[in-house]
């Protein structure tokens, strides 16, 4: 079989052609020409492919410019013999690749997961006769059977089936089995959710029995391009990742023009250059944040403990600040706004319509008669039971498990009702009569119960159930109920009916038993909403979040889901797969930019709008549970799994998981993601502001042609050991009372409108205290001014550190000791700074002289200033705001 025939539209053709094509015939391959095709195209697996080594992640990390800078800082150290410097450089290095390497090592096994979704047997003809082959063993050409409770191996093409129901949610995304008839004939253009003569890999048989002729098998099947979806989707940036790479890029460019600079004045001041090249090193590593990628990566982790508390499971630390910047949640419907289980809502006899979950019926009246009619119909004339390990779980058609639910709901007893009236005879569903049937014997009468769609029903029946008794149907009485039943069909509902009839004795197959029926109600029943889900996406837009349904569900139950959880408003638009098929990519740009709900999409289908909307520079986060939903979860900014109904698939593909599978604890993820988001900001404006007083004292000296008032030795220990724990007890600030009500972030970088113009302006206040304190203790000699400047320095970014936990709000305010980690911090960088400037050892590794009681007055003088005029900027910004 070549590749043109295995990109064949197997569903639109006929089974004589697909024969043809394959090279096969009703009676199945021989054993001889299946072991050639297996050694031809290989098995039916998944193909894994291998993750990046550790040397390869290595590599990246040494392609990252900052990384870069310190390399070169770290060489020319020991090149120039500043062994002290060159050590402490490679340890950052090495500490920051070992951080970066160990969290990218958690490898992604979705590929793994989609593998182990195969069976282990299947039933197939092999030589004319029924073999038990391994699932793994069987090729394209192969005829197998399905039966109920079967997983389906491969891809097949329907030749014969009987009452063939599939249940494809985790493909499709629709919560209803799909009904099979082999002999439909359906066009090219049919999407997969509506191909009524195939049966998909991973999809399992709930109903009836078929056989077909396996058309795909291993990545060519429907699961298997999911798979090379999701190969393609493996390398993706998230948006910290590309704010920092962001921040990254600036410092790097702003760090070479300003060494270039200081380089011509020195050169023009004639310095000697060893001297120059030390003051290049030291201002190269000013200009890196040393401690923000390791600050960043504990903040991102504290966050992780939080979210995990109130169910939500951070597979990846980077998904914590992403999900504070989502501008849209696009949300599969099936388990996720749903509770991915057919439930009755809605009964209807003798023209009533009562909520199914009424409780209050009125006993011993006829009317409660009638009820329990359509009850004891419902779970007598039903195929499905409950799982013996699992009594919340439904074995067999979801549909009818929905009817023993109602009859448990009820007070009544599944197998209880089964054993006291036992069926004594069954006329099982098919696609033509669309009708069951199945006869009990009640109180020494043989009764006959029939379920079926309205129309196949209602025909056969002559009489009617009313609280007056039995009696002649009327037309009357079949509008009243086709107007009941389309109401419901309206509201997305699906509609069974139930009929029945006093036999005289047990019928055989000859007999017929669906005629002259006595109709007894209906029933409508759809997969319902979560009612928590509807405050949590109001929550949601109040946030700034849009909310859109990607589901493979018909268009109609979409809308009618969509309108009661309030994703669908007035002026939002509706697309179906059909219409995505005809569109270009610059067109679904174009209309999500207002849709809020896809229906009847295909897993490419939501793989496209992903990236339609991630192209329209939303943060897109994706929630999801089936394996239909696993490439879109990859290519989101961030993949959200549900823990309990996900599959092993949907996890794996995702960057968080809710354990609970709650909708609603996504409200607080975000608000959890706002806040690192918000604390990463304090982190990063706090660093900088230190960095940029950093370069400014050294290119001001480097003007005036003094010497360097900062060695590359005391900017690396204020960057690491007293600006560091600062940096991290910022990282937990509590969040603002307001943080929910702000709009997100959409920017790929992760400076404010105001950030820069602080950071520079703080810088510039530190500076010049710095300077000032230099040119003080440098009139006695450099050593002391360096002492002075690296005291001050030190010592202001941990006063002005407290001042950095709001921007507009005093540092003064009643929550001034809220963050308690803060003050712990400062008083251990301050214990560390007096440790190295009282110990004497390790003063004279940093060139440093001892201060005297005069010079820490005027150091700790000028380390208050900066925070004072930052706190009077903020006083001056809040008269303005209050003037407007």
């Amino acid at each position: 079989m070549n590749e043109e025939q295995s990109s064949r539209p197997w569903h639109s053709l006929e089974i004589e052609e697909i024969y043809q094509a394959l090279d096969t015939s009703i009676a199945g391959l021989s054993d001889a020409e299946a072991e050639k095709r297996l050694k031809e195209n290989g098995s039916n697996e998944l193909i894994v492919k291998k993750g990046r080594t550790v040397f390869q992640m290595l590599w990246e990390q040494f392609k990252d410019p900052m990384i870069l800078i310190l390399i070169a800082a770290s060489i020319l150290s020991f090149i120039l013999d500043q062994l002290l410097e060159g050590i402490v450089i490679l340890i950052i290095i090495t500490l920051n690749a070992i951080i970066s390497i160990i969290q990218e090592k958690k490898a992604e096994s979705s590929l793994e997961a989609l593998k182990n979704m195969t069976t282990t047997y299947a039933i197939a003809l092999r030589q004319g006769e029924e073999s038990h082959v391994k699932a793994r063993d069987l090729v394209v050409g192969d005829i197998i059977m399905l039966e109920d409770g079967m997983k389906v191996p491969a891809d097949v093409r329907l030749i014969d089936s009987s009452s063939l129901k599939i249940q494809e949610s985790s493909l499709t995304g629709e919560s209803v089995a799909a009904e099979k008839d082999a002999n439909d004939k359906l066009s090219i253009t049919t999407l997969l959710g509506d191909r009524t003569n195939m049966a998909y890999s991973s999809t399992f048989v709930t109903y009836g029995r078929g056989f077909g002729v396996v058309v795909e098998t291993a990545m060519k099947t429907e699961v298997g391009k999911i798979a090379g979806l999701m190969d393609k989707q493996e390398d993706l940036d998230t948006p910290i990742k590309r704010k920092l790479a962001s921040v990254g890029k600036i410092l790097t460019c702003f760090g070479i023009i300003i060494c270039i600079i200081i380089f011509i004045i020195g050169c023009i001041y004639k310095q000697p250059l060893v001297p120059l090249i030390m003051t290049a090193i030291s201002l190269a590593i000013s200009v890196i944040p040393e401690g923000l990628p390791a600050t960043a990566t504990i903040v991102l982790a504290l966050g992780v403990q939080r979210m995990a508390k109130k169910g939500a499971i951070i597979r990846k630390l980077p998904a914590v600040e992403t999900l504070g910047s989502a501008t849209i949640i696009c949300t599969d419907k099936t388990g996720t706004l749903t509770i991915n289980q057919m439930t009755v809502t809605h009964m209807a006899a003798n023209g009533d319509l009562v909520d199914a979950k009424y409780r209050e019926v009125k006993e011993a009246t006829e009317w409660s008669k009638l009820y329990s009619e359509i009850i004891f119909a419902g779970a007598l004339c039903n195929n499905s039971e409950f799982d013996p390990d699992n009594k919340g779980k439904i074995l067999g058609d979801p549909t009818e498990g929905a009817l023993i639910m109602l009859a448990r709901d009820f007070g009544y007893d599944h197998d209880e009702l089964e054993n006291q009236f036992p069926r004594l005879f069954e006329q099982p569903f098919d696609s033509i009569r669309k009708r069951m049937t199945t006869v009990h014997q009640i109180d020494n009468n043989y009764i006959a119960y029939t379920k079926g769609g309205i129309d196949e029903v209602l025909k056969e029946c002559n009489r009617i159930i009313t609280t007056e008794g039995i009696r002649e149907i009327t037309e009357k009485d079949i509008e009243s109920i086709r107007k009941i039943s389309d109401d419901l069909a309206q509201n997305a509902l699906r509609v069974l009916s139930f009929a029945k009839k006093e036999l005289v004795s047990i019928p055989n197959d000859e007999d017929d038993v669906e005629s002259n029926l006595i109709f007894i109600g209906l029933v409508g029943m759809i997969d319902p909403p979560r009612e928590e889900v509807k405050l949590s996406i109001k929550s949601c837009h109040k946030a700034g979040i849009r909310t859109a349904m990607i589901t493979g569900d018909h268009q109609i139950t979409a809308i009618a889901i969509a309108k009661e959880l309030g994703i669908f408003h007035d002026g939002d638009t509706v697309c179906n797969g059909y219409e995505l098929e005809e569109m270009s990519d610059e067109e679904l740009q174009i209309i999500a930019a207002t849709t809020t709900v896809y229906a009847r999409v295909s897993p490419e289908h939501k793989l496209r709008i992903v990236n339609a909307l991630k192209s329209n520079g939303e943060v897109v986060a994706m929630t999801g549970d089936g394996v239909n939903d696993a490439p879109a979860l990859k290519a989101s900014d961030i993949g959200i799994a549900m823990g309990i109904s996900g599959t092993d698939v949907a996890k794996e593909a995702s960057d968080m998981i809710l354990t609970d599978d709650d909708f609603t604890n996504i409200v607080d993820a975000v608000e959890g993601g706002r806040r690192v988001y918000k604390n990463i900001q304090k982190v990063i404006q706090f660093l900088l502001a230190g960095n940029i007083s950093e370069i400014l004292t050294i290119l001001i000296a480097v003007i005036f042609n003094l010497p360097a008032p900062l060695l590359a030795a005391h900017i690396l220990w204020v960057n690491l050991a007293t600006d560091t724990l600062p940096a991290l007890a910022l990282g937990v600030d509590p969040a603002e009372k307001n943080i929910m009500k702000q709009k997100p972030i959409k920017s790929n970088s992760l400076f404010e409108k105001d950030l820069i113009f602080r950071v520079i302006l703080q810088g510039i206040f530190i500076s010049i205290a710095v300077f000032i304190a230099f040119i003080i203790g440098y009139k006695d000699d450099l050593a002391s001014g360096q002492g002075m400047a690296f005291c001050t320095i030190a010592f202001s970014q941990l006063f002005y550190s407290f001042s950095q936990r709001s921007n507009s709000e005093t540092m003064f305010s009643k929550e001034f000791f809220k963050n308690k980690y803060l003050i712990m911090a400062t008083l251990l960088s301050t214990f560390f700074m007096v440790a190295l400037l009282f110990i004497p050892s390790i003063r004279a590794a940093f060139e440093l002289s001892s201060i005297n009681g005069n010079e820490w007055l005027i150091i700790l003088g000028l380390s208050i200033i900066p925070t004072i005029l930052v706190e009077i900027l903020k006083l001056f910004k809040r008269i303005k705001k209050r003037s407007k």
